[in-house]
């Protein structure tokens, strides 16, 4: 960044948690400031499983391989490139524009985004709003017609994070005899009572907007506010005849808690006293306090539960000038292709900065080919993306911080 002309700070949390930020001054002194932020943490790659080693950053054939290609030191290296085409030419942006690069998105932000809000806040004076992962990128669907599509889904909101630790304690014992006070049949039951749970659909403004627009786009009516519309009964429907682009709201359309973990127990013949288990929650803005009636619920008397991670979830304005900048530079390069506001299903580093009240979107441009499925590759085996979809990235971003009111 230094031979961007700019003079980064680069702030470590903890032993081997950097983070870097750097402030590029605008023209117009007046305006809010602008936040690009990216992580730099990515998660554990096996190279056994991988056609390349998953940390050389390989480019073969016009694609670049590697962890992090997808997810996302492809947004950290595009917001880079714009700073120093805009070194090399002179030209400056017209709002300050913060670029901030962080650790531990994917853990839990504690030494990243969090660490920075809570301890440097002042770094990110003026800012407004924050474009970061995730949004901006092609979706080729096919319609109900028959048609192939480009939607661009831009994440103008996100579900909040609830990471949950559930325990129980009994009476332990020896394996052969009955008891009745056992910890880890306690366990077993609310997580099967929490993993057979049918979450009820709930519509927020977010993804009403993001169903309709979806719906225009593929040639589909989709009237969520008819007369005794029931989201229940009728919404199901609706996503089924949007076809491929469903995809893009399924995930948003209700609450959802998947048992990921469970805990108990050292030797087979041996009833332990305590037995535990880890639930991976996501609750739709203004969805708390029934998302934590329905778990009160789900575990029962015998078992309890507390959050082990807690987020909120986000909602910004669609309506926003930001938007329609991120949509006219979408398009000016792909006119044939439709922008849609989605809400994401899980999270990113806009949680922590929205502690500041800085309203986050989700906007990391790519141009995909068909075939090479983006969502599989996070986190996923042979993740890599494309040069050109890189080169269409950089531009995009590059008219988008530049033409921004």
């Amino acid at each position: 960044m230094g031979e961007a002309g700019l003079e980064p700070r680069l702030l470590e949390s903890a032993p081997r948690r950097s983070n870097v930020v750097a402030r590029i001054p605008g023209t117009d002194p007046a305006a809010p400031a602008l936040l690009v932020h990216g992580h730099l943490d990515v998660v554990p790659a096996d190279p056994a499983m991988w056609s390349t080693h998953p940390f050389s950053g390989e480019v073969r054939e016009g694609v670049v391989w590697g962890r992090g290609a997808i997810d996302m030191k492809n947004a950290v290296a595009m917001a880079v490139a714009v700073a120093r085409h805009w070194a090399r030419t002179g030209r400056r942006p017209r709002r300050d524009t913060v670029l901030a690069f962080t650790a531990d998105e994917e853990a839990s932000a504690a030494y990243g985004a969090q660490w920075l809000v809570r301890t440097h806040p002042e770094l990110f004076a003026g800012c407004t709003e924050a474009v970061g992962e995730s949004g901006g990128h092609t979706e080729h669907v096919r319609a109900p017609d028959g048609r192939t599509v480009r939607l661009y889904p831009v994440a103008a909101g996100e579900r909040g994070t609830a990471w949950l630790r559930l325990w129980a304690s009994g009476t332990a014992g020896h394996g052969s005899r009955p008891n009745s006070d056992n910890a880890v049949q306690a366990v077993a039951a609310a997580v099967a009572r929490i993993g057979e749970h049918r979450w009820p659909h709930r519509l927020t403004p977010l993804t009403r907007a993001a169903i309709t627009e979806i719906g225009a786009a593929v040639g589909v009516k989709a009237d969520l506010d008819a007369p005794g519309f029931d989201p229940d009964r009728d919404l199901p429907g609706v996503l089924d005849r949007l076809g491929e682009a469903a995809a893009l709201v399924r995930g948003t359309v209700r609450e959802s808690a998947n048992p990921t973990m469970l805990n108990a127990g050292y030797k087979v013949n041996v009833i332990p006293s305590d037995a535990g288990a880890g639930v991976d929650g996501r609750v739709l803005p203004g969805g708390r306090e029934s998302f934590e009636a329905a778990m009160d619920e789900l575990t029962g008397p015998r078992v309890g539960w507390e959050y082990e991670h807690s987020s909120p979830a986000l909602e910004s304005p669609v309506e926003a000038p930001v938007f329609a900048a991120m949509r006219a530079a979408l398009l000016a390069f792909d006119p044939s292709g439709h922008v849609v506001p989605v809400c994401m299903a899980g999270g990113t580093d806009a949680k922590q900065f929205s502690e500041l009240g800085i309203a986050g979107y989700g906007f990391t441009p790519l141009l995909m080919p068909p075939g090479l499925d983006r969502d599989a590759m996070f986190h996923g085996v042979d993740e890599r993306v494309p040069v050109e979809a890189l080169r269409f990235g950089v531009r995009v971003l590059d008219r988008f911080l530049s033409t921004v009111e």
